[in-house]
């Protein structure tokens, strides 16, 4: 495979990079250089070209107009354009049909062309749907950022007209990108599910969530060196005092003036612990960009009002390759990581933390909700809140047990963020859609296989290997996933346990139902479905009868869907009747399904797994003996019940095998994968059986 990834914005060069010399030279730089090594690395990639722009500055020769080899199979390609300086991302725009030209021309010299473009940043994926268009070349978008997150959190009413006017041309030409992009890749599900849909031309079918890897084996390994001893210890009275450390590009959407005001306003911190900001290399402050320079001064004004001298470091400068270590200081001195950016689209410094062993505190909004969750090593807070900030640094670093317990669960966990199965599972996609797949559902579905994933799909690699196998050979069985996950979570986990891709997805319980594109990689919603279900869907007033219910807890925001309300019941046997009754008294209808003793989701009357089935055996014209469903927990009740060829796997939980409504169910004697394959060979030859009869 040949690949060409378009990145304009930063001084990007292969080695070396200068983050936060620019407010555009950051994390972005850093997430294509580390995936082009992995990608290098696959055998399954021939070449690698990095297009970005060329230009002449103060920031080195490095960046001028050609092409520059860096490894066997890596090239960087510089394009000059018209203006011959460098330019901040707010004014790339005026440069795309220039560079999208230049990268056309070298397109038409070149031997071969690319199978696919991977466009960073959406003034690149201006530049790669004209390419698109021209040559017919597919290309994946990965945003990295987005103007109308930026206008939500970074003050934006406050913003000058002619910043204000920038923003709405970024996000104009942000809808073009999502619209006009083969595949979108999104880091989080906080990206793909609530980032992206505030966008008109937003299309949940077509993104997926791949989670950044990090090359993380020298922070694992990390220990303290002298020169960063040297470099912060110059700052602080008692340099050995539990730290609070950040890493960050001085810019107002990091939001690090808001961490040294929690730190000044907190006594206890201030008394037992010292703040340490690396923010990114500078000579004056004076040289740096306005809003560098800008936020510079409002740390150093945090600083001066709170009178923090001697316990705050702010170096000037450091290398890349201190950067371990600079979190091994932190380590050793049993601190925490701070992350308090206003958004955080990702967060690879959260995972750098982790693999350093140190607790996290980081913000509530972006990618910190997937880390935190994942590995379970810190705090989420509201990054607008000093206190609540300052709340959660100070509970870490006094309780001795609790900040051991989230320096291990980190340093297990960041293990399923590796940047070879990032790099693999791109290459998986991009040649899907190279070469498009023909769904099954096509050549008609004769029989469909309706499972659960979680516990029942899902649970044992081996299992999954061999349900692959089985399924490959099953040329007449149509394969449906239904799941209390959303539908880009269930995506996310299937395509990491390699199992196979389902030609129906029913996601959240339920309450959304995703249909496979002929092209094999994409999805497309059943708005027939949602319109049924919206009939007599209260949610506003749910929401609220159910707020004042004492027994239950909201889950996190990213659970909570147009058609679905999930909370928390922790141990109560009671809840399903009791919470009946309350709604009824309350005139208020909906479907309640309570699964693994804890977990409570609220639906449209009309939605379930059972009744998605239905739907779906109406619209596929299906009989009740071509159809089987698999599960293994209490959310999957309604939709076993409502098939007579239900399975239950023998790894089941919540009474399933005792429930006299589930008495037609086949109990298999194997778990997981293993149990459905099977529980469908059972009920083929029982109806093989009846046949001969």
């Amino acid at each position: 495979m040949f690949i060409v990834h378009v990145a304009l914005q930063g001084c990007l060069k292969a080695r070396d990079v200068e983050y936060g010399m620019t407010p555009d030279t950051g994390g972005h730089i850093k997430y294509l250089l580390e995936l082009v090594e992995a990608q290098a690395k696959n055998p399954a990639i021939d070449r690698i070209v990095i297009a970005t722009r060329a230009f002449d500055s103060v920031y080195g020769p490095e960046y001028h107009a050609g092409l520059e080899r860096i490894g066997p199979k890596v090239e960087i390609l510089r394009i000059a354009t018209d203006q011959p300086g460098y330019l901040a991302k707010e004014d790339m725009w005026t440069e795309t049909p220039r560079l999208a030209e230049g990268l056309g021309n070298w397109l038409d010299a070149q031997a071969d062309r690319p199978d696919i473009l991977h466009a960073h940043y959406a003034d690149a994926a201006t530049v790669a749907a004209v390419i698109r268009k021209r040559f017919g070349i597919p290309f994946v978008f990965t945003a990295h950022s987005l103007g109308r997150v930026k206008f939500q959190t970074v003050r934006g009413r406050e913003l000058a007209p002619d910043a204000c006017a920038s923003l709405d041309r970024r996000i104009e030409v942000e809808e073009a990108a999502f619209k006009t992009a083969d595949l979108v890749v999104a880091s989080s599900r906080d990206e793909a599910e609530v980032q992206y849909a505030s966008y008109r031309s937003y299309d949940p079918g077509k993104i997926r969530i791949v989670e950044p890897g990090s090359d993380l084996g020298l922070y694992r390994s990390a220990e303290p060196i002298a020169r960063v001893d040297e470099m912060i210890a110059p700052f602080l009275r008692d340099p050995d005092k539990p730290a609070i450390l950040a890493i960050a590009r001085p810019v107002a959407k990091k939001n690090l003036p808001m961490l040294v005001e929690a730190f000044g306003r907190d006594a206890w911190l201030k008394e037992n612990a010292n703040l340490i900001i690396v923010a990114g290399t500078r000579r004056d402050i004076d040289d740096l960009d306005p809003e560098l320079a800008g936020e510079m001064r409002r740390i150093l004004d945090a600083i001066d009002r709170h009178d923090l001298y001697g316990k705050v470091a702010l170096p000037k400068s450091h290398r890349p390759s201190d950067v371990p270590a600079i979190y091994a200081f932190a380590r050793a001195r049993r601190g925490v990581f701070a992350n308090p950016a206003l958004n955080e689209p990702f967060g690879l410094t959260l995972l750098e933390a982790a693999a350093s062993g140190l607790p996290v505190v980081a913000t509530d909004s972006g990618g910190p909700n997937d880390i935190v969750e994942r590995c379970g090593n810190g705090r989420l807070v509201n990054p607008q809140n000093p206190d609540a900030i300052a709340e959660a640094c100070r509970d870490i670093l006094k309780d001795r047990k609790l900040w051991q317990d989230h320096s291990t669960k980190g340093l297990e966990a960041v293990s399923i963020y590796d940047w070879q199965s990032h790099a693999e599972r791109c290459r998986r996609l991009s040649s899907r859609l190279v070469a498009p797949a023909i769904r099954r559902a096509d050549r008609g579905v004769r029989q469909l296989l309706v499972c659960d994933i979680d516990n029942t799909l899902t649970g044992s690699l081996p299992s999954i290997r061999a349900f692959r196998h089985w399924h490959e050979g099953e040329t007449e069985l149509s394969f449906a996933v239904a799941t209390g996950r959303s539908f880009h979570s269930a995506l996310s986990i299937l395509e990491q346990q390699d199992a196979p891709n389902p030609e129906i997805i029913i996601s959240s319980v339920g309450s959304e139902i995703y249909w496979l594109d002929e092209n094999g990689l994409t999805y497309r919603r059943d708005e027939a479905w949602s319109r049924r279900i919206a009939r007599g869907w209260q949610r506003r007033a749910l929401a609220e009868a159910l707020d004042g219910f004492e027994a239950i807890v909201p889950q996190g925001a990213l659970e909570q869907r147009e058609f679905k309300l999930s909370y928390l019941a922790e141990g109560d046997r009671s809840i399903m009747p009791r919470l009946r009754t309350y709604l009824k008294a309350k005139g208020l209808a909906a479907s309640i399904i309570h699964s693994h003793g804890r977990y409570l989701d609220i639906l449209p009357a009309a939605a379930s797994k059972g009744a998605a089935i239905a739907h779906l055996k109406r619209r596929l014209t299906l009989a009740d003996e071509n159809v089987f469903a698999a599960g293994d927990s209490g959310n999957d009740i309604e939709m076993l019940r409502s098939v007579p060829q239900s399975i239950i796997v023998a790894n089941y939980s919540d009474g399933l095998a005792n429930r006299a409504d589930l008495a037609h169910s086949y109990v298999a004697r194997n778990r997981h994968a293993l149990g459905i394959i099977e529980g469908v060979k059972h009920f083929r030859n029982r109806t093989l059986r009846a046949g001969i009869h």
